[in-house]
């Protein structure tokens, strides 16, 4: 598959300039989770058949508009554009906001807007509304790999010619409940600071939120960042870098430590994007981007204690191939391969 665009939505803002900026500024502190800024999921001209859209479908709606725009493939592919949505908890602001309704006012009172907006479809409707798209639309929900799975139904549905271009990404959102969960199941990093290469059993998390997405085609347009796929090559090689999902929302990381003592160069973007499930398309979209600028951007926190062939530094770089890598709850492990073929 051949991405031809990217969007985003994050703790610093919307768009690939954002992105790459946050990228070469590294790691800065959370207040106190990375929360997207409410002026961020402002677009009165991309949201306006949406008036009561809630804040996930929002950041879904934008990022998937910016990766269409940015691919620059006009209207008329509309009608031959799939869309495929992953999450790890959906839209649960709004689902316990309708059953904090229910408690308070009766099965009678409470809104069918918000319970409309409470079921886990309801975000990819909003981005095939926005565009007017008349392709296939579908929700993933898995907690450790939606991502990888939204991944790979997207390489079937252009093997299958089911359509010719797959809009895909990922969105997940941090409410005050899920920041609750957090704090009582998992380890918060008290300074702020998601540690990847510690590779530990217990690992510390910053929850976050936010939303990217990539278009994909079968063929090769005017504009592309690079290739990518869910299935090794045939024969394959050892990539020039891998990007590792570590932060430390799947429990122990030490299998992680294998990947550091293949001698490759080893990185993780996760203390720019903050904790979510769904970090694997962050990760994703910067090695895209490293790709296209054939660049590496240095990891944003660098503690080394196992002296891996960390990313020190932003450089140019001959770049070939980066394997972005997540282990989840089980240890199982899903790698998406990102080349410049």
């Amino acid at each position: 598959m051949n991405v031809t665009g990217i969007g985003t939505i994050f703790n610093r803002g919307r768009g690939m300039e954002n992105l790459k900026k946050s990228l070469e500024e590294g790691w800065k502190m959370p207040d106190p989770v990375y929360r997207v800024p409410a002026e961020s999921i402002v677009d009165k001209s991309v949201l306006k058949e949406a008036r009561r859209i809630d804040n996930l479908s929002k950041m879904a709606v934008l990022a998937a508009h910016d990766a269409f725009i940015d691919s620059g493939l006009g209207n008329e592919v509309k009608n031959s554009l799939g869309i495929i949505l992953a999450t790890a908890f959906g839209p649960h602001v709004t689902t316990f906001r309708f059953l904090d309704d229910i408690l308070n006012y009766g099965d009678a009172q409470v809104s069918p807007t918000i319970f409309s907006h409470s079921v886990h479809n309801a975000a990819v409707s909003y981005i095939a509304s926005a565009l007017q798209s008349r392709g296939p639309t579908l929700t993933i929900t898995q907690f450790a790999h939606s991502f990888h799975q939204a991944m790979m139904l997207a390489e079937s549905w252009l093997n299958e010619d089911r359509c010719e271009h797959v809009l895909v990404g990922s969105v997940d959102q941090c409410g005050k409940v899920m920041e609750y969960i957090c704090s009582q199941k998992l380890s918060l990093a008290q300074d702020g600071r998601i540690k990847p290469f510690l590779f530990s059993s217990d690992p510390e998390t910053v929850p976050g939120e936010g939303s990217a997405f990539f278009l994909v085609s079968a063929k090769k347009t005017s504009k592309r960042y690079c290739s990518v796929s869910t299935r090794a090559a045939d024969d394959p090689k050892k990539p020039d870098m891998y990007l590792v999902d570590c932060d430390g929302m799947a429990g122990s990381e030490e299998a992680y430590r294998a990947i550091g003592e293949t001698g490759s160069v080893i990185s993780s973007c996760t203390p720019i994007f903050g904790s979510m499930l769904t970090v694997s398309s962050f990760n994703c979209v910067a090695a895209a981007l490293m790709l296209k600028e054939q660049r590496y951007y240095a990891a944003p926190i660098q503690d080394n204690p196992h002296g891996l062939n960390l990313c020190k530094e932003h450089q140019p770089a001959k770049i070939n191939s980066i394997n972005c890598v997540r282990y989840g709850c089980k240890r199982k492990k899903l790698e998406i391969y990102l080349t410049n073929e």
